[in-house]
């Protein structure tokens, strides 16, 4: 594994004054005072989650390219990354049933359960061929951080296609909400029947449907424009709501009422949903306690925050922001920001050689938000 920088909580002025950045925010404060540099790590990251005391995780993706080390980590008081839960689960080891070692971890969140839920999509590749661990689904991995024991190892197999791309999760009591980005739809899982089921597929609130532009520039992979469909979601405060959207945006929104109700007819669901905002590119969301939604622009380097009544301002524009993924809000109303450089990677190149400026970093920004899970 390479060496990651040390876990900061404040960096210096002097390294910040090295940094150019722009930064247009509410308040007097200037870029450096606002936006800190939590953690780096010369390996790609794509993910962090907060336990309420603290305990920081984090998930690196096969994408990501260079180095070497766990897929699934937790950060040490002195910034080392350690294999979590254990290294047995962060190296193949032939297992072939639901407690496998990791495949592709897309996404981890801390529940409102207080488990680590690992988003882990098998030999999937969106916008590319299967991986070499043939036939390994995608599943919903569920960890007692204090044990490390897996509490749930859900296969998402009944309710994925040859095209699905399990992407990110959310909750609303024994409901857990997930993504398909590679076959547009959402699915929806009853923890307490076990029951899964496909929804609002290939709907236009799923679909990726217009160009994706990052840094000034269309998205495009293998000389073809990047489609990746549902990917962010997030739950009201009061969990009467979803809202999600395909990378490329817009921002739909739904009763979860409608959603758990099995016996709704698909049409009858799809004119539940109505459009909430006309959202850019983005790569990563969060959501407060008052409701307001913080959405990552990744063409303009920015971070949006939207009302419940889906009015938008700009939060903070910075160019060290490139694709700010997978946001995390924590117990203190900290926004925790990952900037992850996904649209530097070799994929998204036209000669397919990698741009990365390591090392990645994950930026905070103290808000005093109300946090919510």
């Amino acid at each position: 594994m390479q060496t990651t920088r040390k876990r900061l909580r404040s960096v210096s002025l002097s390294l910040l004054l090295a940094i150019p950045a722009s930064l247009t925010c509410h308040g007097p404060a200037r870029a450096h005072e606002r936006l800190h540099v939590q953690w780096t790590s010369d390996r790609v990251l794509n993910a962090v989650a907060v336990a309420d005391n603290g305990r920081t995780f984090v998930s690196f993706p096969y994408w990501g390219g260079g180095g070497s080390g766990p897929t699934v980590a937790e950060i040490d008081a002195n910034g080392q990354p350690h294999a979590f839960p254990d290294i047995r689960w962060n190296h193949p080891d032939g297992t072939r049933d639901d407690l496998r070692p990791f495949v592709r971890v897309n996404a981890l969140r801390i529940g409102p359960d207080g488990l680590l839920w690992v988003v882990d999509s098998g030999d999937a590749n969106v916008g590319g061929p299967p991986g070499p661990h043939s036939g390994a689904p995608a599943r919903l991995l569920a960890f007692d951080i204090t044990t490390g024991q897996a509490v749930h190892a859900l296969s998402l197999r009944a309710a994925s296609t040859p095209h699905s791309y399990m992407d990110d999760i959310r909750f609303h009591g024994d409901t857990v909400f997930v993504t398909d980005a590679g076959d547009p739809a959402l699915v929806v899982v009853n923890l307490s029947t076990g029951t899964q089921r496909r929804v609002l597929a290939h709907d236009r609130s799923t679909t990726d449907d217009r160009p994706m532009y990052a840094e000034g520039h269309m998205l495009v992979a293998h000389g073809q424009q990047v489609r990746i469909h549902a990917d962010q979601l997030e739950v009201s405060p009061d969990g009467r709501k979803l809202y999600f959207q395909p990378s490329s945006g817009p921002m739909w929104v739904m009763p979860t009422a409608a959603l758990e109700n099995p016996d709704l007819p698909a049409a009858d669901l799809s004119r539940a949903v109505t459009l909430f905002h006309d959202t850019p590119t983005t790569g990563g969301t969060a959501i407060d306690g008052d409701g307001n939604l913080y959405v990552s622009d990744v063409n303009r380097l920015s971070i949006l925050r939207i009302t419940p009544q889906g009015k938008a301002s700009t939060l903070i524009h910075d160019r060290r922001l490139v694709w700010a993924d997978a946001m995390w809000i924590d117990s203190h109303g900290v926004l925790w920001i990952p900037a992850v450089q996904l649209d530097r990677t070799a994929t998204f190149q036209p000669d397919e050689v990698s741009r990365l400026h390591l090392p990645v970093a994950i930026y905070t920004m103290d808000l005093h938000l109300k946090p919510v899970r």
